[in-house]
Order: structure tokens, then sequence, then C-alpha cells
């Protein structure tokens, strides 16, 4: 009861096409969605399509036994009928031009679901055939069960291509979406603008899913749903459950912090904690918390108006102050500094954050920490991925860090985690799969 909807490469629909069979096939089905891949945007678009928490699936965090593991709590998360996931990038395109890992294929082997490949069929007639048979050919053990085109001309140029790939690669196209640019989805440079701030969105998906129904042979995608195997063997914890105390934790939650896993709020749940939601943009102080969690977002989009909201960045520095614990990803992080583009900000970290037109940190990341903190201890090995275009200026002052990074970036010299007294800032997004420790960890600091 699951397919996997993979690309042939980057910028094909795979976002559109997706959400869209979700809108779709929610008006009748229950479905989960879920992104392969470390992604925070798609998911705000499939969470709005359906109703329910999009997941992320990724076998650079996750083992097979984990993939699997929440695969299936997302699946009675939300009583579901179908799992749908969408791709990232190529079907094999991964950190490895050899191996499979932190690609949309490893998922798809994890969970031996069928893949409907989507193809950009723009000038492709029989071409498109040799991609589909290139595609089944590359790994056989991928269940490549259907194609649908995308940037289709008209119904003839469907026709002949539907043909060319049904003849020559023994696979059935079960619908072409003709080009029409009244569907494609406003972007910026980290990828597509979030849903929460996006007015009308709810009115481009319901767009996106009527598109759907009329080019789309929905019966035969929930056909193929339903021919899956069932789920392989092996499942593996993706976190630790060691807190016992009944802790707080404050979650940065609006148009400006809006990057979170869902399965880090439910790892923090799992160890005891209440999430306390708050609003750094519009409320005057944080709530009353044990703790406070910064994700990740667009602050440099918001920081005029975070500027002015001097009584909750205040309030933060007074939490700072008292040793309340902190966390905060990339865009928390740049909120914690001393200002972003020159508009002041909570100014824990004495340095300034600012946006370059190049992206400064672009990967996979692992880490080894180096100094005890809230979230790790000395030793302690975890991975996460890191994406911006800002950087911190350090100005030649030497920082303590919490991480040493083995691989990816990170804020300067291979180190990151700005870490003074509870307080841990870094450009790694952790997930709790491939940190394990995290939730536990973070909440007892809060308890103490």
């Amino acid at each position: 009861m699951r397919i996997v909807l993979a690309g042939t490469g980057s910028a094909v629909g795979k976002t559109t096409i997706s959400t869209g069979i979700m809108k779709a096939l929610s008006e009748e089905y229950r479905i989960q969605p879920f992104k392969a891949g470390p992604d925070y945007i798609d998911t705000s678009y499939h969470t709005l399509a359906t109703g329910n928490d999009s997941r992320n699936l990724d076998s650079f965090f996750m083992s097979d036994g984990q993939i699997r593991t929440s695969f299936e709590r997302g699946l009675k998360t939300a009583k579901a009928d179908f799992g749908i996931i969408e791709g990232v990038r190529g079907l094999y395109e991964g950190i490895s031009p050899i191996e499979d890992v932190g690609n949309t294929a490893s998922i798809a082997k994890a969970l031996d679901a069928p893949v409907i490949l989507i193809i950009n069929a723009r000038s492709l007639v029989k071409s498109a055939a040799a991609i589909v048979i290139g595609f089944k050919t590359l790994d056989p053990t991928i269940k490549i069960e259907g194609v649908i085109l995308n940037q289709v001309k008209n119904k003839k140029h469907y026709l002949k291509t539907k043909e060319a790939i049904e003849t020559l690669a023994k696979t059935p196209v079960i619908g072409g979406i003709k080009r029409d640019d009244a569907i494609r989805v406003e972007q910026r440079h980290l990828g597509l603008v979030p849903a929460v701030e996006r007015e009308n969105l709810l009115n481009y998906i319901e767009k996106w899913g009527e598109v759907i129904k009329e080019n789309i042979d929905l019966d035969a995608l929930i056909q193929i749903m339903k021919n899956a195997e069932k789920l392989p063997e092996g499942r593996e914890d993706t976190w630790q459950e060691k807190n016992r105390k009944k802790v707080k934790i404050g979650v940065a939650m609006d148009e400006v912090f809006n990057f979170y896993y869902i399965e880090n709020l439910e790892a923090l749940k799992a160890n005891n904690a209440e999430i306390v939601y708050f609003s750094p943009l519009h409320d005057e102080e944080i709530p009353d918390v044990d703790g406070i969690y910064f994700g990740g977002g667009y602050p440099e989009i918001f920081a005029k108006e975070l500027e002015s909201n001097k009584s909750m960045r205040k309030s933060v520095f007074k939490f700072y102050e008292d040793a309340n614990p902190i966390y905060a990803e990339c865009g928390g992080l740049m909120y914690l500094t001393k200002s972003i583009n020159g508009k002041e900000m909570c100014g824990i970290f004495n340095y300034e954050s600012q946006m370059t037109k190049k992206v400064q940190g672009l990967s996979y990341i692992i880490a080894e920490t180096s100094k005890d903190n809230i979230i790790t201890k000395k030793g302690d090995i975890f991975r996460g991925h890191e994406f911006h275009y800002s950087k911190v200026l350090l100005n030649g002052q030497k920082p303590e860090f919490a991480f040493k990074i083995l691989r990816g970036k990170g804020i300067e010299g291979s180190m990151d985690g700005l870490i003074k007294k509870n307080t841990v800032a870094s450009y790694i997004h952790t997930h709790v799969a491939a940190c394990p420790q995290f939730a536990s960890n973070f909440t007892q600091s809060a308890g103490d």
C-alpha cells in the first residue's frame, strides 16, 4: 500500500505532481506523505495537501530498519490507507556515484516499494523509452512499474511517447501533464517557498489535484500501490527514551522558524516533554518553559520584524542568562547572533550573521562532539545536514565550539556548534534517527 514517485533528475516536476496526487487521492483515502532526503519545504506542501504531517526518509540518517520503523509509524499515526513517497533529485542521485546512500533508490529498496518514474518529456518521444530502459536496467531490483510524462506538448505528443515507452521499455505510462506555467512553483535560494508563507497555496494545490485527476490514471496508480509486497523484515528504534521527568519545551514555530523534522518533536514528547509552540515574530516573550528549540527557516527575510520585537529578544537573552537550555539550528543560530545583515538580533553570540550570494554550506554532515553540551556528550558522533547562504563573521575571534565537522563545512575551520552556558547553536540540522540521544539529552538538560 505504498509508492515512490521518483524523477529522472531535479526539476522534472516531482513536487507539483506528487503533491497533486496526494491531494487528489486524499478526497477518497487517508494518505500519509513522505519525502526522501533532508527537506523541510516539500513536506510542508504534502502536509497541506493531505492534512497529515509529511515525514522524511533518508538513508544517510537512517538504517533500513529505521526507515521501515519510521514509515510504519507514519502510517499508524495517520491511520493511512496509502503511503506516498516523493523522491529527491534523480532516482539514483546520492552522495556516491556508485552506491545508494542518500538517494531515492535506497528508500525504495528498504521498503520494497514500487516506483513511478517521472520524466520531463519535452522534445522526447523514442528517447523517453531509452531513458526508462536505462533506469530499469541499471538496477533491476528497483521495481519501476509505471511512468508519468511531464511537459508534454499536446495529446499527439503524449500518445506517441506513451507508445514508445510501453512498446520498447515494456512499462505502462499512467498519465501525462501538459506544459502549463500556471502550475509552476515559486522558488527562492533554498528551494521552494515554505507553505506557511504562500498566500492561497491551498488554491494552487487544489488546482494541481484537479490537473492530476484529469491527466493521471489514478485507478492504475492505486492498483500498483495495492500490489506492493509486504514490508521487508527488520526494524530498529529511531530514538532513545531515557528522560523520566516531565518538562516543557518551547518550540519556535511561525513564518520565520518552521524547519523541523516531525520525529524530532515526537522524540521530545516520548521523553516526557510537553511541546509549547510560540512565535518569535508575533509573541511578546517566550512562554513558561524549561528549554527552547529554535529550528531553521528564513530569519533573513523577516530580519526587520524580528529586530522590532525587542521584548521577545530580551526574553530570549534572559532565558540564556539564567542558564536554561537553548538549542538552535541554522536560522535559529542566526537569530541568536548579534545581528542579521545589520538588523539587531538576540546577541547571545556576539557575532554578525551575513547573507551572501553564494551557497556557504550544502552537504550531509558527520560531526564529532568535542565538548559536552545539552544534546550530545564528548566523543559522540552524529549525522545531519547543512544548507545555507549565510555565514557567521567571527572576525578573528576564537569562540568555543561543541562540534568538530568530519564531513561538511560548519561555521569556520571545520568547527560548528557555538556554545555558551547551556546554549548550543549550529548550522547543523539534526534528525533524531541520526542523533538518537538528541531528545533524551535535551529533555534531561531541561529537567535539571
